[in-house]
């Protein structure tokens, strides 16, 4: 098992030392680019005052995004599933197939 590496990664003008396995090095590094995108529109936005806070209301602002992202391609899934099945149906039909 490779040894984790220490990846130095900046938010809000603060560094983070973090432990991950090199082959997600650059996936920590854009999630930390993103996080500190996030919090900085939160910041100059004047809503929200205090670092704890701005990383907490950012936290479930992504959070929030993530459940959204992940109810839209459920609902893509069951879409795409519903059309493949009528689809399938169709062929059937044509092909005479069994059960048709």
């Amino acid at each position: 098992m490779k040894e984790p590496v220490s990846v130095t990664v900046k938010i809000l003008d603060r560094e983070y030392r973090v432990a991950c396995p090199e082959e997600e090095r650059h996936a920590l590094l854009a999630a930390a680019s993103y996080l500190d995108r996030k919090m900085r529109e939160l910041r100059d936005a004047g809503r929200v005052v205090g670092l704890d806070r701005i990383a907490v209301v950012t936290a479930l602002n992504i959070a929030d995004e993530l459940l959204q992202a992940r109810a839209d391609g459920d609902e893509y899934t069951r879409v795409i599933g519903s059309r493949v099945k009528a689809i399938n149906q169709k062929l059937d039909g044509a092909l005479g197939a069994p059960g048709s």
